[in-house]
Order: C-alpha cells, then structure tokens, then sequence
C-alpha cells in the first residue's frame, strides 16, 4: 500500500509525524510546489516525501488534509477516483446544512470522488493531540471511521493500527460516523474526545 497526505497545514504536518514515528513511507502534497513543502517534510522523518499534488494522488490511501471547501478542487486534480481509497480528515464547522443539501460532510464531499472508497477518520483530534504519541499509559489512543460503504473501512482500520491508533468503527456516515461531523456551528459529540483503548 503507498500512502499520501493531502494538505500540509497543521493536521497534514501531525499526520505527517505519525507515518515517520513508525518510518511508514508517506508522500506529502499541497497547492504549494513540493519545493516549498521540502524543507519542512525533511525536518519531520527520512520516509515524508514532498511531492506534487498529481504524484501524490498516485497513491493508494489517500488522506484529505485540506479545508473542507478545497476538496472539490482535490477531487478534479483525478479523471478517475477508482481504485482509491480517500480518508475524510476535514470538518465542515460553520457549513450550514443546507449547503450540503442536509448531508452529512463526508457524504457530501463523498459525491465529488465518484468511484473512491471514502472514510471519515483522523478528523475528531487536534493536530497537537493527534501529533504527538499514541501509545499512552498501555493503551492506545482512538481513531474514529465511518463510511456508507462498509468494504471501505478495513484496509483504513489496518492504517490506523500500522500508526500506533486504535480504530473504532462507528458506521455509517448519517449513523454513528454523525458523533464525529460537525453540522453547522455544533460540533459532533465525539470531536475533540481523546479517549484510549486497553490492551492492542
């Protein structure tokens, strides 16, 4: 599996830090040139790898890292999402509803990677929270995933495991994954939850 995080503002940069604390391989791309994300991907481990957005979307899991209003910009950069897997790190706070046309974010942003298997994940945490270490005190700190396609959410489970996380499968997007999407200025009940799981 190759792996790209998309986005390298402070989310990207703490995902970032999670591949390299395991020395997993992950290309790192933004609407910056690879040259100006360099420097700083160098500085976090020898496996984070700045490239250009259209190399990195080469890969395999993909993880949208960017506000949530860029993703339609993200999902034109492809002709075809098939074959991709696309983890859903972004939050709509302060979207109305009715922009979404009443979806749930994810099921929104969802519709613009037509052939994508999409996952809502590593979106409930603060960069700071979600940079540092996830082993703490014999366990391991909790990663959240929904998606309405249920085939979609092992190889993102197996993901968060290889990081350090353990994942807790919540459903559906408009089911349990509604305790980790914002829904206009509320956040869901989830979000910012630091919780632990004992004994991974």
């Amino acid at each position: 599996m190759s792996y790209a995080i998309v986005g390298f503002g402070k989310i990207g940069q703490a995902l970032a830090h999670a591949f390299a604390r395991k020395n997993i391989d992950v290309t790192v791309a933004s609407r910056r040139l690879p040259e100006a994300l360099a420097t700083e991907a160098r500085t976090i481990g020898p496996t984070v790898v700045a490239k250009s957005l259209q190399e990195a979307l080469e890969a395999d899991i993909i993880i949208l890292a960017v506000p949530f209003g860029e993703h339609r910009a993200v999902a034109k950069a492809r002709p075809s999402w098939e074959g991709k897997t696309v983890i859903d790190a972004t939050n709509a706070y302060g979207v109305l509803p009715e922009e979404l046309g009443g979806l749930p974010s994810s099921a929104f942003a969802a519709k613009s990677f037509t052939g994508a298997k999409f996952v809502k994940g590593f979106n409930h945490l603060v960069a700071a929270t979600l940079a540092t270490d996830p082993v703490v005190e014999g366990g391991h700190r909790v990663i959240f995933l929904s998606g309405d396609d249920e085939d979609s959410i092992p190889p993102v489970a197996d993901l968060a495991k290889q990081l350090g996380f353990a994942p807790v499968k919540l459903g559906k997007f408009n089911e349990g994954g509604a305790l980790v999407h914002a829904r206009g200025r509320t956040w869901g009940q989830l979000i910012f939850q630091d919780l632990f799981k004992k004994g991974q």
